[in-house]
């Protein structure tokens, strides 16, 4: 990992903190309406990269129609997410709850592999999935007081913050080839 990525890293890590300290303080409306635009904008980032990486590197790689079709769906994504301002909570609810679901379950399924195929921080990723998943259940017992499922969204989101942040400052090993 360069400088810049473990900056970049920590940064990333500082604004979600800042983030969740505000839903937490503040879980009305406008802390909703929040979370969709820092959803919608963050999927929309993740696929124009996807897309750009496509064209400027991965059409010439192996596979690399997989980034394109990735992107687009990211992108895809963000666009239904920006749609949903007009939906009751409930439904924003169910959203991030899924997404919490869904991405519990790839980051478990990618400490399952990092633990058979090599040797480095499975636990950290393991855990990292297991309480993503946990938060999405726990967001789904409590659907119906929806400031109690604001909170445990947001203690997610400082759970997952700092798991970032701690990521920046582990050491990356790196294979040297002579």
């Amino acid at each position: 990992m360069t400088v810049f990525q473990r900056v970049r890293g920590i940064l990333i890590g500082l604004c979600m903190l800042v983030f969740a300290a505000l839903l937490i303080t503040d879980p009305g409306e406008e802390a909703y309406m929040f979370i969709i635009a820092v959803l919608s904008l963050g999927f929309a980032a993740a696929g124009i990269k996807n897309i750009i990486f496509y064209f400027t590197m991965a059409r010439h790689m192996v596979g690399g129609k997989m980034i394109l079709i990735q992107g687009v769906i990211i992108l895809d994504f963000a666009l239904f997410t920006g749609s949903l301002a007009d939906v009751p909570r409930i439904y924003i609810l169910l959203y991030l709850i899924g997404i919490h679901a869904f991405s519990g379950a790839v980051e478990i399924l990618r400490a399952m592999e990092a633990k058979r195929t090599v040797e480095g921080p499975w636990k950290l990723k393991l855990s990292h999935g297991v309480i993503n998943f946990a938060l999405a259940l726990a967001c789904l017992v409590f659907i119906r007081h929806s400031n109690t499922a604001l909170l445990i969204y947001s203690v997610g989101l400082i759970y997952s913050a700092v798991i970032r942040i701690l990521s920046s400052f582990r050491r990356t090993t790196f294979v040297m080839i002579q």
